[in-house]
């Protein structure tokens, strides 16, 4: 029988990242490296999440997808044989490349794999900002001269944010994340991303990053003109207060806040991920009871039931994969 699963951290040094993850999460990073990202919940190749409690420590994502698919998944569908979702926390303390990931219509066409994803804002420094989608009345041919000459960044939109606030971005959205960032990103199961210009920096081996530029103006939706952050609020329910923020065919998110002693029921049969942003929790399910702390995740299997009891005011994250 399954039981609420947690997972060993995935940890990436990037050429913008920092060592906001030890600090305020206490992740136990690599020493003297800028970590950029920590892969919470991954079925990619070579890059499989292995399962840190229970019974079944030690074995991997994957692993658990091929030998327990319809306990763990109920009505989600793999997504090209693998777990359907990525769940990341990023740190940025520099700005990422200006990018986008591919639409489903062009994906397999360019070599790689549509991804859409959201991300949910835990924390930021005073002045941070998103770039997302096209500053209203830009065209293809001042985006691509503006490549040319170095100003592309002069096309994007951008979006001041502060902690809580949450973008939604579907394949063919051009963005970046800037500076003094730290994000907990839900997406597609996919790790194609095509860059359109990275400030004429070098990464991390001395050398400048690989650009994508044909395959990004291919990619880029250009009647997508200035997103705004989702805009829904907290609705109360009995102890605790529910935000729909992502509401889409590929996932769903919600952000819960939850008083202290408050549980928050999960109901059996929808696989269901937790993220704590802020607080502590415990998951109660099957026979097992684990405690989350801010910046842990928490995969409940679809074939058992669970409740989430707040033990500190609480904020947390619950994603859902799509049918």
């Amino acid at each position: 029988m399954l039981y609420p699963l947690i997972f060993h951290p995935i940890f990436k040094e990037r050429v913008w990242g920092g060592r906001e993850l030890e600090k305020l999460y206490h992740k136990p990073l690599p020493p003297g490296v800028p970590i950029g990202e920590s892969w919470e919940i991954s079925d990619r190749p070579g890059e499989l999440s292995v399962i840190a409690n229970g019974p079944l420590a030690g074995k991997d994502l994957h692993w658990l997808v091929q030998n327990h698919a319809a306990e763990l998944l109920g009505p989600a569908k793999l997504q090209a044989g693998r777990f359907p979702l990525l769940i990341k926390i990023l740190d940025a303390r520099d700005k990422l490349s200006l990018q986008v990931h591919p639409p489903p219509a062009k994906a397999a066409a360019l070599g790689g794999d549509p991804k859409t994803e959201m991300w949910y804002i835990a924390d930021a420094a005073p002045g941070a900002e998103l770039y997302v989608g096209l500053r209203r009345g830009v065209t293809r041919s001042e985006f691509e001269r503006k490549i040319r000459d170095g100003s592309v960044s002069e096309c994007f939109h951008r979006v001041g944010v502060r902690a809580g606030d949450a973008m939604f971005l579907p394949s063919g959205r051009v963005h970046a994340i800037g500076a003094g960032l730290v994000i907990f990103e839900i997406q597609q199961n996919s790790d194609t991303t095509y860059r359109v210009f990275d400030w004429n920096r070098v990464g991390l081996d001395g050398k400048p990053r690989d650009l994508h530029v044909a395959q990004s103006l291919e990619s880029i939706d250009f009647t997508d003109f200035e997103p705004e952050l989702a805009t829904s609020e907290y609705e109360a329910q009995d102890g605790f207060k529910v935000r729909h923020v992502v509401r889409d065919a590929l996932f769903t998110v919600d952000a819960i806040t939850a008083e202290s002693g408050k549980g928050v029921p999960l109901s059996q049969g929808r696989m269901t991920i937790l993220g704590l942003v802020q607080g502590r929790v415990r998951v109660i399910g099957a026979d097992n009871s684990i405690e989350l702390n801010k910046g842990q995740f928490c995969l409940i299997p679809a074939s058992i039931a669970a409740e989430v009891r707040s033990e500190s005011s609480s904020t947390f994250l619950m994603v859902q994969a799509g049918a």
